[in-house]
């Protein structure tokens, strides 16, 4: 069996281990972060969704740097909309200012009907910078 290293962030692991979820594994010089919320410190969601979907940035970032990794070292995005047609350019508005340069990262953008009361949610995987 692979090992797991898992990376925490900075003072929200009491948040992942109370769900029983990894915030990121490192594996064989990638990084697989878990899916991320606009969450508050004390887990729940932030209520407008431009600052939801601009802290479930903050907090991608915080995992990524906990992993000496940036934004510009993502090459696989996954996105997850509550109600995509009414939010997306509002949401999309957040992200532009931490989307990083081209050449941009592969996306997948998915429609959902829940996400445990938030509406945004982004996981990714990175390639580790090289020591």
């Amino acid at each position: 069996m692979t090992k797991r290293d898992v990376v925490f962030p900075p003072g929200r692991q009491a948040l992942y281990e109370q769900n029983r979820y990894s915030p990121a594994i490192s594996s064989n010089g990638f990084l697989f972060v878990s899916g991320q919320v606009g969450s508050r410190a004390d887990g729940s969601p932030e209520p407008d969704l431009e600052a939801q979907a601009r802290l479930a940035f903050e907090n991608l970032n915080a995992i990524l740097a906990q992993a000496g990794a940036t934004f510009d070292d993502v090459v696989d995005v996954t996105v997850f909309m509550v109600d995509p047609e009414s939010r997306f350019d509002k949401i999309w508005q957040a992200v532009s200012d931490y989307w990083g340069k081209a050449p941009h990262p592969t996306v997948t953008a998915v429609g959902v009907t829940w996400l445990y009361g938030f509406q945004f949610e982004i996981k990714v995987i990175a390639k580790l910078p090289q020591p």
